[in-house]
């Protein structure tokens, strides 16, 4: 059992409860301030032991006080936001089959937990940057970790007399890791050791140049090497012009960057790596600092993905097809493995954006935070139940739970202010962990489930890689959609930095109609991402436009290049049947045939990876993405075949004649193929066994 509590917020939002309560079969009475004096009710409700979904996010934290003030409170709570998103709107009294979908969204049980990724701090912080910064960062986190500085330069204070923390210097060669683990490389290059160095400041005074600051270096640049430095330091030795570059590594478990340039360099860095450019006073900079002092322990965080080697079309026999996944990821967490014939993707890096597993065409990658049936499971239910409430011309607003939300959140506000129209009452805002993470096969199930539009809404949060392969998801799902005589837009990116934006994007949406099937799909998403294509593709050829008028002529949709659907083109005069491209194909969609010289193709298993093109030693064959809407594209077909060759001497069949008339041709004019060689050729393997050992026999003979 699942009680549904709801709430108008002090009488904010027109809640129809009885409209609500009928399309998800539950009594609902209509609370007005259920946070507050009707706060009873919610108390009743989490004693019973049923779920409790409360439709109110805003004070999550006051309900959570209230269940703990209830004895044996054990009831499991969910929270869905209805005020945002469709309460504070325009059109806020034609929304109820919205917040119906909401609603029953939120009822659904929480997915399977996923495995977890271990991080492990010991609370090692290098801080690298200008001396002068670097000392006042440490001074704010020390009495919480262990600082080691590396210094570069001086800034514009110096550092102080005090040595208070380990200092390093000289040439930075790697920094790379993630929380818990990084290691540092570099090379100390300068005359004066700092480890050595007591601060005395006698060489800053020696120095006619002025070359050395007080970060204690000498900038090489300024100085004319008359060793008047080398000389007052003869006490100390800490300095030395004759002393050789020396190499060094060192490992630690943060890292807090202030140089001018980030050390690394990525639009999503490892965990545990900050940049404050310009130091502590970065508006950033307190926010920054709080985390590093609460970062050293054991954390964990999700394992965002799922890897199938078997289904990946990254590499066959150290040829690559497929980077789609590296190319894509901005966290530098998949990289190749091509002797392995496969990717690998460190989870440590990982951030869970899942546009690897949106670009992947074969669904070797998979997400897992939520699953995709878990996913589907949610987009069913929502488009369901708002249908079930009277909903219709459905749009699905897919936005990450950061960004996204929070402009979301903003629009309801400015639209209770009067300031905005705020989000459309068909307009179903589904949050995910990243916007990136969901591809073709969640949106065209959800235009099958009944949707008319799914939009993806990104914020410029996202790395730019990723809005460029939604932008290449959407106009593929489009391209098929229009193709199977859809009318209309039903796919698209929204790009909206700020409340206006998103409120004139979303209010462009509420007149827009366009075509989709007549009759809803049923199936169920599954874990197999081609299935799922599959699923939705039938449905959606079931009912296409295209096909009634002419149901029995087949229909090419042509493709962009990188589609995950076509066919290969095989030019017969080159191709030797030697059958490479079998061997490669990580799909099953080239065959060979048992009985006969055939090359045979099942169109509907090839992903377009490229490694039959990439291996073929012929160059005989070309990818052509399309889509095939006809019986034959899920049976084989040949694509080529030849007469056999048989051996001259038992005539078995063996090769093809134009394979092996290609091989005599190139070998006929080599020494070591002459004569009885050359004939052997002609033989099948055993033939060519007798036939040596028998010339081998003959040979001894007359040499007795």
């Amino acid at each position: 059992m699942t009680t549904t509590l709801i709430c108008d917020c002090n009488k904010t939002m027109p809640l129809e409860p009885k409209t609500l309560g009928t399309a998800l079969a539950e009594s609902l009475p209509l609370h007005s301030s259920l946070c507050r004096r009707e706060a009873a009710s919610f108390q009743r409700a989490v004693q019973s032991g049923d779920d409790v979904v409360v439709a109110c996010t805003q004070e999550k934290r006051l309900f959570a006080e209230l269940a703990a003030q209830v004895p044996a409170a054990t009831s499991p709570i969910r929270f869905v936001n209805i005020r945002e998103t469709g309460g504070w709107s325009r059109d806020a009294r034609s929304a109820m089959p919205k917040i119906a979908a909401l609603l029953a969204a939120a009822r659904l049980p929480e997915p399977d937990p996923v495995s977890t990724v271990r991080y492990v701090s010991q609370g090692r912080l290098l801080i690298v940057g200008p001396l002068d910064e670097a000392e006042k960062a440490a001074a704010l986190v020390a009495d919480s970790l262990d600082v080691t500085i590396f210094s570069q330069g001086a800034g514009a204070a110096g550092g102080a007399q005090e040595r208070r923390w380990p200092v390093l210097a000289g040439r930075i060669d790697s920094l790379a890791g993630w929380l818990g683990a990084f290691r540092l490389q570099w090379t100390r290059d300068n005359p004066i050791d700092l480890d050595l160095c007591t601060r005395c400041n006698a060489c800053v005074a020696a120095c006619p140049e002025q070359a050395i600051g007080l970060d204690y270096q000498i900038d090489m640049a300024k100085c004319s090497a008359h060793r008047d430095c080398e000389r007052a330091c003869t006490a100390a030795g800490a300095i030395r012009f004759d002393r050789p570059p020396e190499a060094f590594d060192g490992d630690f478990d943060l890292v807090l960057d202030l140089g001018a340039a980030p050390q690394i360099d990525w639009h999503a860095p490892p965990q545990g790596y900050f940049h404050l450019p310009g130091g502590v006073a970065h508006p950033q900079g307190p926010q920054i600092l709080l985390r590093l002092r609460d970062m050293d322990g054991e954390f964990e965080k999700p394992k965002f993905f799922d890897y199938n080697q078997k289904l990946c079309a990254h590499s066959r026999n150290e040829v690559v097809g497929c980077s789609a996944c590296i190319d894509v990821c901005s966290a530098h967490a998949v990289s190749s493995a091509k002797e392995r014939q496969r990717i690998v993707v460190n989870p440590h890096l990982c951030v869970g954006c899942g546009a690897c597993t949106t670009v992947c065409p074969t669904g070797a990658l998979g997400y897992a935070y939520p699953r995709a049936p878990d996913q589907g499971l949610k987009l069913r239910t929502l488009l369901s139940a708002y249908a079930g409430a009277g909903g219709r011309d459905a749009v699905l607003l897919l936005h990450s739970e950061e960004g996204g939300q929070a402009l979301v959140a903003q629009l309801g506000r400015q639209a209770q202010l009067g300031k905005a129209q705020g989000v459309p009452a068909n307009v179903i805002p589904v949050g995910l962990f990243h916007a990136a993470s969901t591809g073709i096969d969640l949106w065209l199930s959800a235009v099958a489930f009944g949707a008319s539009q799914v939009c993806v809404l990104v914020t410029g949060e996202e790395a730019p890689q990723y809005r460029a392969a939604l932008q290449t998801q959407a106009a593929l799902a489009q391209s098929l959609l229009h193709g199977l005589g859809y009318t209309g837009t039903h796919f698209r990116i929204v790009e909206a930095a700020s409340v206006a934006a998103l409120d004139g994007a979303l209010g462009a949406l509420r007149d827009t109609r366009p075509q989709v099937p007549d009759k809803v799909a049923r199936f169920a998403v599954g874990g197999d991402k081609r299935s799922t294509l599959e699923l939705a593709l039938d449905h959606l050829t079931e009912a296409a436009p295209a096909l009634r008028a002419q149901p029995d002529t087949p229909i090419a949709i042509p493709l962009p290049p990188g589609a995950p659907f076509g066919t290969v083109a095989v030019d017969k005069d080159k191709c030797t049947l030697c059958l490479a491209c079998v061997g490669a194909c990580p799909a099953g969609a080239l065959q060979d045939n048992q009985n006969a010289p055939q090359l045979r193709f099942i169109e509907k298993n090839c992903v377009q990876c490229g490694l039959c093109e990439t291996t073929c030693p012929e160059r005989a064959i070309s990818l052509v993405p399309r889509l095939l809407v006809a019986p034959e594209r899920k049976q084989p077909v040949v694509l080529n075949e030849a007469r056999p060759w048989s051996c001259i001497r038992c005539a078995k069949p063996f090769g093809t004649q134009k394979a092996i008339e290609a091989m005599l041709g190139k070998l006929a004019g080599h020494a070591m193929f002459q004569g009885e060689a050359l004939e052997r050729l002609k033989m099948c393997s055993d033939c060519r066994v007798i036939d040596l050992y028998s010339a081998q026999g003959e040979m001894k003979i007359t040499d007795l």
